[in-house]
């Protein structure tokens, strides 16, 4: 891994030229906290129009998911479903699987729904856009089905306590070990 200099007014002005050139309709930003957006908005004249982060229950990024809305920015939330995905990259564990979370299984339960689709109706209810993935036709058909029930405001709260600001996508981590470089952008 090799890095590169760089300035993020710059980067966003040759974001907009390029929104002026039509090569673009929209431009947004990821993996970005709240100084970096302050940052963008206070050169910016084409707003981001999204913003995209990691965010799932272990993470649920409150205040920044808050400044993004308040600024007008949508946001989309990956990795909603927490974990799962890093388990065979050793950046997580059973133990962090909500699949297997009490609080979510009694709320799936309560709906008859998925512990996925709880966590991706959980995502949606907080105004963002959850990326997940998945090859299955009925797992793609499952993540779909998240609109003939709602979670109560208890419920949220419950998903909520959940929240341990842990990230599993995490560069300071998997960079050192994957690249030989270590890179912590979120410190």
């Amino acid at each position: 891994m090799v890095f590169v200099k760089n300035d993020i007014n710059e980067t966003w002005k040759a974001m907009e030229k390029l929104a002026d050139a039509g090569k673009t309709h929209f431009i947004g930003i990821s993996n970005f906290n709240c100084q970096h957006l302050r940052q963008v908005l206070s050169i910016a004249r084409i707003r981001p129009t999204s913003l995209q982060i990691e965010c799932h229950p272990h993470l649920s990024q409150e205040k920044l998911i808050r400044f993004a809305r308040e600024s007008g920015i949508r946001v989309s939330a990956f990795s909603p479903l927490g974990g799962t995905s890093y388990i065979s990259i050793d950046m997580a564990t059973e133990n962090d699987l909500f699949f297997q979370n009490s609080v979510i299984m009694d709320i799936a339960k309560k709906y008859n729904k998925s512990a996925a689709q709880v966590m991706l109706r959980w995502s949606i209810q907080r105004n963002t856009l959850p990326i997940n993935k998945s090859s299955r036709a009925e797992r793609l058909n499952e993540n779909r089905a998240l609109f003939d029930f709602y979670l109560t405001k208890e419920d949220m709260e419950f998903i909520a306590g959940l929240n341990k600001n842990h990230r599993y996508n995490d560069p300071g981590v998997f960079c050192e070990y994957g690249m030989g470089t270590f890179c912590p952008i979120y410190e």
